[in-house]
């Protein structure tokens, strides 16, 4: 295995992944986990948008509550319903047993994305029981068609059983060479703790919005300048949540138009106005946090994932390239191609 399986981005704060976001599949129900970008009562903020989980709020379907303490046929706990059809504890236990480790802890970070699968499974089965009235499901084509996909499914699943690495693997003599040769992947930038207060105002706004926006921005630095001002306070009374307080971000994840505004304020020290696409953007310094490079424990989890990943991809290639090795493939090229170049029998 190559030692070098990062880039310098290739590593996050929250694991092994391209991007801070963290995206849930739901394969049981084909649903991917929908994700949105916050923004503080309507207000945009001067960092680039962070994705989080966007729950479900509306049901699938009405219908008898479930009761606290119904049983399915087999006796489990019954935790949804649709139509005839029970959803039990032990089902959903069963999917979440199925999913990568982050994306278990994704789900016990925020409930609401195990609730939409639910509520996709509970629709499934809807759609299931009208294709099955209609006999759907036995036309020829269909048939056809599912017989491939299950014989997809086994190859898949005899693949990723052939392809597991043994439960030791890695060692920690191979996980400490790894991490000392991705060391760099591992550091992070350093980070500023800002607060904003956000005056909104429209480039493309006509004069008299620009007018009214221009005097909500001169009443706030004229509160600001006042003996004593609590720029928490005020970015309250300008609409912003939790006193406009961004957190800890890092350079990167700060629009570029307000990178030269922040290196040069000091310590809690106040920005001159921004003006962006958007409105106006005033920037507090609270705090900054020097760059560091994060330890083997603090990245263990995440390294040990990618390392299974990559090795579980290799045993897989040498798996099928033993297989063809040992079968070897025999193709009629010229008749291959004919397939494509001619259009097929009866067709105009």
């Amino acid at each position: 295995m190559s030692m070098k399986i990062f880039g310098a981005a290739g590593m996050t704060k929250a694991g092994v992944i391209g991007s801070a976001a963290l995206a849930v599949v739901i394969g049981m129900t084909g649903v991917t986990n929908a994700q949105s970008a916050p923004q503080q009562n309507g207000a945009s903020t001067a960092t680039k948008p962070k994705p989080v989980s966007s729950p479900a709020t509306q049901p699938v379907a009405t219908g008898r509550p479930v009761a606290a303490t119904e049983k399915s046929s087999s006796g489990d706990d019954v935790v949804a319903r649709v139509g005839n059809a029970n959803i039990s504890a032990e089902e959903i236990r069963a999917y979440v047993a199925t999913l990568r480790p982050a994306d278990q802890e994704a789900l016990k970070q925020n409930p609401a994305i195990l609730s939409q699968a639910v509520r996709m499974l509970l629709a499934n089965r809807l759609v299931l029981e009208e294709l099955r009235s209609r006999k759907w499901d036995q036309q020829a084509s269909v048939t056809t068609q599912l017989e491939r996909m299950r014989e997809g499914a086994l190859v898949e699943l005899y693949l990723q059983m052939v392809s597991t690495p043994p439960a030791s693997y890695p060692g920690e003599d191979e996980l400490q060479k790894v991490y000392d040769a991705n060391r760099e992947a591992f550091l992070t930038p350093r980070q500023f703790e800002v607060a904003q207060i956000f005056v909104a105002a429209a480039k493309d706004g006509d004069k008299t919005t620009e007018d009214a926006a221009r005097k909500r921005l001169e009443d706030v630095q004229r509160k600001l300048k006042a003996p004593g001002a609590d720029f928490a306070a005020i970015a309250t009374e300008s609409g912003a949540a939790n006193g406009g307080a961004l957190g800890l971000l890092v350079e990167s994840q700060f629009r570029p138009e307000i990178r030269p505004h922040l290196a040069g304020l000091a310590k809690g020290a106040i920005s001159e106005p921004v003006r962006l696409d958007d409105g106006w953007h005033i920037l507090k310094l609270i705090d900054t946090k020097a760059a560091y490079t994060r330890t083997l424990p603090e990245v263990r989890e995440a390294l040990v994932q990618q390392m299974r990943a990559e090795r579980a991809r290799a045993l897989r290639q040498a798996y099928l390239a033993e297989v063809l090795k040992q079968n070897p493939p025999v193709l009629n090229e010229l008749a291959i191609a004919n397939l494509v170049a001619q259009p097929p029998a009866g067709a105009k």
